[in-house]
């Protein structure tokens, strides 16, 4: 039997975790400088605290107005947005850590007079707010870490193997647990298939969603020969046990070993790419997203891949990720990659759009999942 640890051996210790933070903090204003540390600080604010009226107003103020409001506008926000307890507590401890008092009278004579330290007692109630909202955090976090976990078991690996074919598959939310779906399936020994969903909306709800999406998937494909009657027997499915204002795109490949033959179901997703040399073709527009319609139809589409031709199917969250200025990475500047990337392996051409993405976000905050499958003719 193990002999157990001593406290200090087991956690942290405060001092090595301060340092670590110092020095991180000391490489985020080195490559950011102070300008760049504090805007992108009260950006995120902004962004999670304020609605988009309230960012409008501010724009319309001038420089020591807008800062003078926009404090106020999020302490108001911030104290709306907790619990009616914790509310009152940070209430009571800005007034008293801005009351300056060093005692209270509590009854005659000289010996009655209590040195409370309000202010500091002000200091001591936002403490116990920030170490309660932090354990709601944790706890939340714990959660989301398990559901990742979760996601991540049930994806498949990044280069499934499939005759005659290249194949590479990427998927990663912007947050701890995502909507979208990049997913591989074996069906018989000749027939392979291949899917990319993108579920509406983030975090959770589109992560139950999409788990949702990918099952019913693996569940109804060996069943139907017509990808139109399995677009039309998934959407039932969605529109039955759904939420109200989610829905899903998808584009699902079948493919068929040592054929070039590619089978497509676009489901009101973009239109997947087909790479020829360096020339790009848009395949045709599909029918309507997943879970909106009970009755909608769904028509199968087909392309044939001759050696080195690559079929690149994307989220759009590579082609709406924004940089600091706001610009998006946009439909041209992924033709033009693609094109300069003519000839590479799948898994060399999706790092190179991963890349790019990555160097033209910066360090920006993302908004929104990445997902992409590379498929390359081989012979």
């Amino acid at each position: 039997m193990s002999t157990p640890q001593p406290d200090s051996a087991r956690d942290p210790r405060l001092l090595d975790a301060l340092k670590r933070g110092v020095r991180d903090v000391g490489m985020d204003f080195r490559e950011k400088g102070w300008k760049g540390t504090v805007g992108r600080t009260f950006a995120d604010l902004e962004a999670f605290y304020l609605s988009t009226h309230a960012k409008q107003r501010l724009s319309e103020m001038s420089t020591v107005k807008r800062w003078m409001v926009l404090v106020w506008w999020l302490l108001k926000s911030l104290l709306l947005k907790l619990t009616p307890a914790r509310r009152v507590l940070l209430a009571l401890s800005l007034v008293l850590m801005a009351s300056g008092v060093r005692g209270i009278q509590v009854g005659p004579g000289p010996d009655a007079h209590v040195n409370a330290g309000l202010p500091i007692l002000g200091i001591v109630l936002l403490l116990v707010i920030l170490m309660l909202e932090l354990k709601d955090k944790l706890l939340a976090r714990d959660e989301l870490e398990a559901g990742r976990k979760v996601q991540l078991a049930l994806m498949p690996e990044r280069s499934p193997r499939v005759p005659g074919w290249d194949l590479w598959l990427y998927t990663q939310p912007a947050n701890d647990v995502g909507g979208d779906l990049a997913d591989y399936l074996q069906i018989d020994a000749r027939r392979y298939g291949v899917s990319l969903g993108d579920v509406a909306g983030k975090a959770l709800p589109a992560a139950l969603l999409m788990a949702k999406l990918q099952s019913t998937l693996r569940a109804l494909v060996p069943q139907f020969d017509g990808l139109d009657d399995l677009g039309a027997a998934v959407n039932r499915i969605l529109c039955r046990d759904g939420l109200p204002d989610r829905f899903a795109t998808l584009v699902y490949l079948e493919l068929t070993g040592g054929s070039g033959a590619v089978r497509v179901l676009n489901a009101g997703h973009m239109a997947p790419l087909v790479l020829r040399g360096t020339s790009i073709e848009e395949l045709p527009g599909g029918a309507m997203a997943l879970g909106i319609m009970a009755g909608a139809a769904f028509t199968e589409q087909r392309v044939d891949l001759a050696e080195r031709d690559c079929l690149v199917v994307y989220s759009d969250g590579i082609t709406e990720a924004t940089n600091a200025a706001g610009d998006f990475f946009g439909d041209d500047r992924l033709r033009s990659l693609l094109q300069a990337s003519a000839g590479r392996s799948a898994a060399e051409l999706g790092s190179e759009v991963l890349a790019a993405v990555e160097a033209f976000v910066g360090g920006a905050r993302r908004h929104d999942d990445i997902s992409l499958v590379v498929l390359r003719r081989m012979h």
